[in-house]
């Protein structure tokens, strides 16, 4: 049964995420230690004890779901016999996650790709000033739809479609007052729904174009490999393995539309059957449910899915 391995976005952070599987296993323990070393700080200590609130900051968000995702590749490595090179078709992940399923596939060190989203969560922070941006969702709406709403609403500010996540949800992203009027607009135009986000800033818009430039520059300081598994870029939504095109997309994806829908159902249509996303919570799962019709999919973040992964896998 051909596999991909999805990683998570921001969002899907919680106090405590990873704490059992680092007491469970050394391996796992060790992936914090060496983020904690990369940055410099005890990002691990504000992942399991909080508050929530430190937990949240874009600069801390980033790295701390990069470092649960990649302490369960680890254990699924030591404890599951898993080999990405072998074992998995393709990894993606949404926006941040990207650059987790690069670690996981070996692109990226753990340690650069910590720095690296320690840049970029400042970078996106600092980018628009706070309460000038906003994002919101659009619910019972498809993409293109959701995309003229956005333009409809935008009345020469930023106003675009930020995230395609499927299942009839769309986000967008841009002047507070545009996304405002998107949202009031929305349900007119057919959406079941529509509800402003509780984020720091408008993420996946054109107001991101200082982030862009940031990253562009840090990126071009690092090494990147050939992933061991393609990788179903955010951008391009289609495989890819190129490292220039891989860091070309990184630097893309700060401003360019999240087309998770598109990555899914790209995966699907190779042959991917079974989705297992790997770290804190489960969003991409019920995704991958509602974008493939009749697909597998399965959370693993704490020992017990360790476990259930094992035995799906006939281990």
């Amino acid at each position: 049964m051909p596999v991909a391995f999805t990683f998570p976005g921001q969002g899907s952070q919680a106090v405590g995420m990873g704490k059992a599987l680092a007491e469970a296993f050394p391996i796992a323990r060790a992936v914090f230690e060496e983020v904690d070393e990369a940055l410099g700080q005890k990002l691990s200590q504000v992942m399991w004890e909080g508050p929530q609130d430190m937990l949240t900051l874009t600069a801390n968000a980033q790295p701390a779901l990069m470092a649960a995702s990649l302490a369960v590749v680890r254990v699924l490595e030591s404890e599951a016999d898993l080999d990405i090179a072998r074992d998995v078709a393709f990894v993606a992940g949404h926006s941040l996650g990207e650059y987790s399923a690069l670690a996981a596939a070996g692109s990226l060190s753990v340690a650069d790709t910590a720095r690296l989203l320690r840049i970029r969560g400042d970078a996106m922070q600092k980018a628009v000033p706070a309460g000038e941006g906003a994002m919101a969702a659009i619910l019972g709406m498809d993409f293109e739809d959701a995309a003229r709403v956005a333009a409809e609403a935008a009345e020469g500010e930023v106003c675009e479609a930020a995230n395609d996540n499927g299942g009839g949800q769309v986000v967008v992203s841009g002047h507070r007052a545009a996304v405002e009027r998107a949202v009031a607009l929305a349900p007119q135009r057919g959406a079941k729904r529509a509800m402003l986000l509780p984020v720091s800033a408008p993420f996946h818009c054109s107001l991101m174009q200082p982030a862009a430039d940031v990253m562009a520059e840090a990126l071009s300081t690092v090494a990147i490999a050939a992933p061991k598994a393609p990788l179903v870029a955010n951008v391009h939504a289609r495989a890819v393995t190129d490292p220039q095109v891989i860091r070309d997309g990184l630097v893309r994806q700060v401003t360019g539309t999240v087309r998770w829908r598109e990555c899914v159902a790209f995966m699907a249509g190779e042959g991917v059957d079974s989705f297992y996303e790997l770290g804190s919570g489960k969003v991409l799962t019920g995704l991958a449910k509602r974008i493939v019709a009749g697909a597998s999919a399965q959370a693993v973040g704490a020992p017990e899915d360790v476990a259930a992964y094992k035995a799906s896998r006939g281990l």
